[in-house]
């Protein structure tokens, strides 16, 4: 019974250790992700994502693989996104299995005649990622605007009371 405790506790110890090793390179992930976005270059952004990764915009357009990703935000950059920045964080990781984790981050998009960001361009991202041949990328990235209640959820919150 002593030899299972100590067994199971090791396991758990290296597992923790795994989880916070790849809590960190998430977080790096994130920060290239930020990065690329902020030097304005698609191909960086796209290489945070796997090959065949979704991307589900504030909006609720989708595009599928790496180079969808990194050629639809080049576009973006060439035009209307051109010199804006990422400002952003994650907030949560959850590990599914050592290779796979979900996790969600924070972020608001400065355009480039602007001091700060406003508060209404806020969003919160869901990602899942997966880690390939030693390496995390993003498999699938959903982003929602953060906003207060709508009229009609106000209206319908009153009535429920």
């Amino acid at each position: 019974m002593n030899t299972n405790m100590n067994t199971n506790m090791n396991m758990n110890m290296n597992m923790n250790m795994n989880q916070t090793q790849g809590v960190r390179e998430i977080e790096q992930l994130f920060e290239k992700l930020r990065l690329a976005w902020n030097q304005g270059d698609g191909k960086a952004y796209g290489a945070c994502f796997t090959e065949d990764a979704d991307y589900v915009t504030f909006q609720g357009s989708i595009c599928r693989g790496r180079a969808a990703i990194a050629d639809t935000h080049q576009e973006l950059w060439n035009s209307v996104l051109r010199g804006s920045t990422l400002e952003g964080e994650i907030k949560k990781v959850h590990f599914l299995t050592p290779d796979m984790a979900v996790f969600h981050g924070l972020g608001v998009v400065k355009l480039r005649w602007q001091k700060s960001a406003p508060k209404k361009r806020d969003s919160i991202n869901t990602n899942v990622a997966v880690k390939q041949n030693g390496e995390w990328k993003i498999a699938a990235f959903q982003n929602s605007r953060i906003s207060g209640p709508g009229l009609m959820q106000k209206l319908f919150m009153k009535l429920s009371k």
